[in-house]
């Protein structure tokens, strides 16, 4: 993306660089600080989103305002009531989601065959809403284990999810199922490896149900991610990111070698969008993601 802002044009507005966090410094930082904020010479190739729980104190319009000018098109896991105000801003939403039935949550999920009526219910409101908004994708989840076989998970999550593919199929939107670990953050979560989620891809049989390949998580329970990615490609519709140890920035601080990493990705023939969901650990929550989106834009 090539921004034709000039730095006069952009500190001709103040509301938007109090928003940015670009007063109380230097000149010479808030120049620095507004050249990361309008995403210059952005590259094209990556299409660059975030994840709006991880920056929910700040409000949603003031947050789309600053994400596009940092050269987001995408605010994600963001449900229909919010949908239209993306589009007032000509953004969307790379992956969506919508208020689950009641007792419905990450651990109780598609696994357990007593939430299948309920899910289906949920799923075949939200899809054509989805579809209507130009929404591509929803996120969904296996539920966790408490006690059961990986087997029996398996079976049951290609039940239910087999219930909601026609309409998937019909409003061509993915069902995309997020890989998360089950050592620090969702202990006892069943799909917790590729491998599982790719015999799930398998057994439901649709090109609508696919993985939301989260790297932090994955990272976490299997590393390896760079050859992961190569091997289970075709079976992954979304990537999230986070900084390894602490789900944090994605910068030196951690371990991955995001740069890599996204160019394997897109190496894979993959078109869409790179979903940061990482918790800013600095007080300028805009200028990490700014830093983040730098480094994913190869």
């Amino acid at each position: 993306m090539k921004n034709n802002l000039s730095r006069r044009e952009i500190l001709k507005s103040s509301a938007g660089l109090a928003g940015l966090g670009l007063f109380g410094s230097s000149m010479e930082d808030r120049f620095k600080k507004a050249d990361i904020a309008v995403g210059a010479d952005l590259k094209g190739k990556v299409q660059h989103s975030a994840c709006r729980w991880c920056y929910d104190k700040i409000p949603f319009e003031e947050l789309i305002v600053n994400a596009k000018r940092i050269g987001l098109s995408s605010i994600e896991l963001t449900g229909p009531e919010e949908w239209d105000i993306l589009k007032k801003y000509d953004m969307t939403a790379a992956i969506g989601w919508g208020k689950y039935p009641a007792g419905m949550n990450i651990p109780n999920f598609f696994n357990k065959v007593k939430n299948h009526d309920a899910l289906v219910g949920f799923y075949e409101d939200i899809i054509p809403k989805a579809a209507k908004a130009g929404v591509k994708n929803i996120i969904t989840f296996s539920g966790n284990r408490d006690g059961m076989s990986d087997e029996d998970g398996l079976i049951n999550c290609k039940k239910g999810l087999q219930r909601i593919m026609k309409t998937a199929e019909r409003y061509n939107v993915t069902i995309s199922m997020e890989l998360l670990n089950s050592k620090v953050n969702h202990k006892d979560y069943q799909a917790d490896t590729t491998e599982w989620g790719a015999a799930l891809c398998e057994m439901v049989g649709s090109d609508k149900f696919k993985l939301l390949y989260d790297i932090y998580h994955m990272q976490i329970m299997e590393g390896d991610v760079i050859a992961t990615i190569k091997k289970y490609y075709p079976y992954i519709s979304h990537y999230h990111t986070g900084g390894v140890p602490g789900r944090n920035e994605i910068d030196d601080t951690q371990e991955l070698n995001y740069r890599a990493i996204i160019k394997a990705i897109y190496d894979t023939g993959y078109k869409g969008y790179i979903g940061q969901e990482f918790i800013p650990a600095r007080e300028d929550k805009m200028a990490s993601l700014a830093q983040a989106v730098g480094i994913c834009d190869i």
